[in-house]
């Protein structure tokens, strides 16, 4: 059926998920989620408005989600838009602000979703490598752009910029938008939120399928100056007007305003981190510095890709990026809970024992 898609669908290379499989016995490392389930308030409020009015469309505006957002990171409601996951918002984020006449800069090893939206959207843009250790280095982007755009921490590596470099970005780059994606900043890493009422070309993007658990839900937003996400507003009512269903709104909501359960499952991911961090420089891996919600880790005797299918024959799955090149040794593993670490370290230390290259 090919012969009837338009140019730009041949063109496109799709980005490509994590897998979702149904293997029995799952220890499930691979797509990042938490491993905890979100606010019991969730499951409360979304019991109580399952029958209720949902033959109505939703709020469009999403006000009430909006100003919970608001309230919670000190900013005012029209500081806040809301998508159907940071995915969504990042798509807007995109077309919107990043589409000009100069290129983008991304790193080179980062969420692969950017240049997929840069194929789709017919933006130019260029690759900053990222150093010898793998760390972002802000002054590689001190040069004319038309956008700036970065994980913090970055993924796959979970290595994360300081915020003084990040402001020394911004005071650099004042005529360009800067988009700061904290997907996973709440694990141990600085957000930049602080900063946006001091430079208005700043973007943070945030998502609540990570340390709010709500990855089944999908709700992500950005926060910026009130210009800014009125161009972001503009480019999602010409595509969804109600891009966030009723039931999303309120269980997002019920999550953020559960600030003690979110501080708690927090700490409980960072110190399994470490935990996991410790037990695999045991096993003689190379694991770069995480402040994310995953740890990004090569053996030098053994490849990535054959350990990852080693694992999954015993129905743990990790992540193994191929490409690029440089990063074909690591495995991306999500921090489970204790167990499912205890489980995924004691598998991997028998493959180690038995395997040899």
């Amino acid at each position: 059926m090919s012969r009837y898609w338009s140019e730009i669908t041949h063109q496109l290379t799709p980005y490509i998920p994590g897998e979702q499989p149904k293997l029995a016995n799952l220890v499930k490392l691979n797509t990042n989620e938490s491993p905890y389930p979100p606010s019991p308030r969730v499951a409360e409020v979304l019991r109580e408005h399952a029958d209720n009015q949902l033959q109505r469309y939703p709020d469009p505006n999403s006000i009430a989600l909006r100003t919970t957002i608001a309230q919670h990171h000190g900013l005012a409601l029209e500081n806040v838009f809301v998508g159907n996951g940071s995915d969504e918002v990042l798509a807007h984020v995109f077309l919107a602000l990043l589409k000009h006449d100069l290129p983008i800069l991304f790193p080179d090893i980062s969420y692969s979703f950017y240049p997929v939206y840069c194929g789709l959207y017919g933006i130019k843009h260029s690759l900053i490598p990222l150093t010898d250790d793998f760390q972002i280095q802000v002054d590689d982007y001190m040069r004319p752009n038309g956008g700036i755009i970065f994980p913090n921490p970055n993924a796959p590596t979970g290595c994360p910029v300081k915020l003084a470099d990040i402001e020394r970005l911004l005071i650099a780059n004042p005529d360009s938008v800067v988009v700061i994606d904290e997907a996973y900043v709440d694990y141990g890493a600085e957000s930049a939120v602080c900063l946006i009422a001091q430079y208005p070309q700043l973007l943070v993007v945030h998502t609540l399928s990570k340390s709010r658990g709500l990855a089944g839900l999908r709700v992500g937003y950005a926060l910026g100056n009130s210009e800014l996400i009125d161009g972001l507003t503009r480019v999602k009512d010409s595509f969804n007007s109600y891009p966030l269903g009723k039931l999303a709104q309120l269980g997002a909501a019920a999550a953020i305003q559960d600030t003690a359960y979110f501080a708690s499952t927090c700490a409980q991911v960072i110190n399994s981190r470490e935990q996991l961090i410790a037990d695999l420089n045991k096993l003689g891996f190379n694991v770069l510095p995480s402040a994310a919600n995953f740890v990004f880790a090569a053996h030098p005797q053994h490849d990535g890709a054959t350990l990852t299918a080693k694992l999954r024959e015993r129905s743990i799955i990790v992540r193994h990026f191929s490409n690029p090149p440089r990063i074909a040794p690591f495995m991306r593993i999500t921090v489970g809970t204790d167990e499912q670490c205890a489980i995924f370290i004691n598998a991997l230390t028998d493959i180690l024992n038995h395997t040899t290259e």
